[in-house]
């Protein structure tokens, strides 16, 4: 394989139009699904709640169970089926549940417990797990999910300042917003639940996209001082070419990981090997049709005027056919 792929010379930033109309379309239906339904789907880690996982010794019903919750008062509870017929979660996120709990009342597990007994017999079922988070607990691991994001981001902006030009930070940056939003548009149009094992899987792949953007662009960076007044257009196919060997390795057993991981290791995990799987795609994409266009145009609009050859460099990028080659 990785001979297939030595001394390529395709043009990847050729399709980067379409590249962006595609990316563009599936944000925005990311949108239209937050306006039209919502928020993302929480798990009770960030909300507060309780969650119970059932397991029937026959079929169940999801109707029936709701219909015992409700009769019980336990008003709102989410119930899903959860892998096999006969295993159900029941999650009950009412604030006033929650207020109840923290404030010393009868456990919510208890209370679905005793309805469930009473509507559908105690030897009907039994309980295979529970959680139970506080909404003062829920509030901070939510705050501090969000300050890890944060500063996962800042020091990545510190890194590539010091790593890279600010050019190349900036490209790369807007790469890694976009595979954020397009993540978290999945992430809303398969209504997974942000848990922290999800979160989990957010922050693991930022840091595996922005190592891909690096890579590619430690390479142009290289090229450039190599190229002459070669278009710049052209040193990013061309250090693109190089690092595919590379990338197709990388990209191709972390995705057989990932697909391994969706398809044979259950419920629990599956949330974070769909954002997994879906990440090494974007991060993929992003280091090519994002980064490499986003720094093309800032060559282009912020050209360099501290080295000779630099300028007509990015001269040529914008005068001239894509992919022209200056002449020494």
């Amino acid at each position: 394989m990785l001979r297939i792929f030595h001394n390529t010379k395709y043009d990847f930033i050729k399709w980067w139009k379409v590249a962006a109309i595609a990316t563009g379309v599936f944000m925005l239906i990311g949108v239209a699904s937050f306006a039209i339904t919502g928020p993302l789907n929480k798990s009770v880690e960030f909300t507060g709640g309780t969650l119970v996982q059932l397991k029937f010794t026959q079929s169940g019903d999801a109707a029936k169970i709701r219909a015992a919750l409700d009769a019980a008062g336990i008003r709102g509870a989410e119930v899903q089926q959860y892998g096999a017929a006969d295993e159900f979660t029941v999650r009950a996120q009412d604030k006033a549940l929650v207020a109840s709990q923290a404030a010393g009342a009868e456990k919510v597990e208890d209370q679905i417990r005793a309805a469930l007994s009473k509507s559908l017999g105690a030897d009907t079922y039994k309980v295979v797990r529970t959680e139970s988070i506080g909404p003062k607990v829920g509030e901070e691991l939510s705050r501090n999910a969000i300050i890890a994001m944060v500063l996962v981001s800042l020091a990545t902006l510190i890194y590539l300042a010091f790593r890279f030009e600010w050019r190349f930070g900036v490209a790369a940056v807007v790469a890694t917003l976009h595979d954020t939003i397009v993540t978290l548009a999945f992430i809303k149009l398969l209504h997974l639940e942000v848990s922290l094992t999800v979160v989990a899987a957010i922050l693991t792949l930022l840091g595996y996209s922005m190592n891909d953007t690096i890579i590619i662009f430690d390479r142009v960076r290289e090229n450039l001082k190599t190229s002459g007044k070669t278009a710049l257009y052209d040193v990013l196919n061309r250090s693109i070419n190089d690092t595919l060997p590379r990338s197709i390795m990388t990209h191709a057993t972390t995705f057989a990981a990932s697909l391994a991981l969706l398809l044979f290791a259950g419920e629990v995990i599956r949330p974070f090997a769909w954002v997994m799987t879906f990440g090494i795609f974007v991060a993929t994409f992003s280091s090519i049709y994002v980064a490499g266009p986003v720094l093309l145009w800032i060559e282009q609009k912020f050209p360099r005027k501290s080295t000779a050859g630099a300028a007509p460099r990015a001269a040529d990028a914008a005068a001239k056919r894509p992919g022209a080659v200056a002449t020494r």
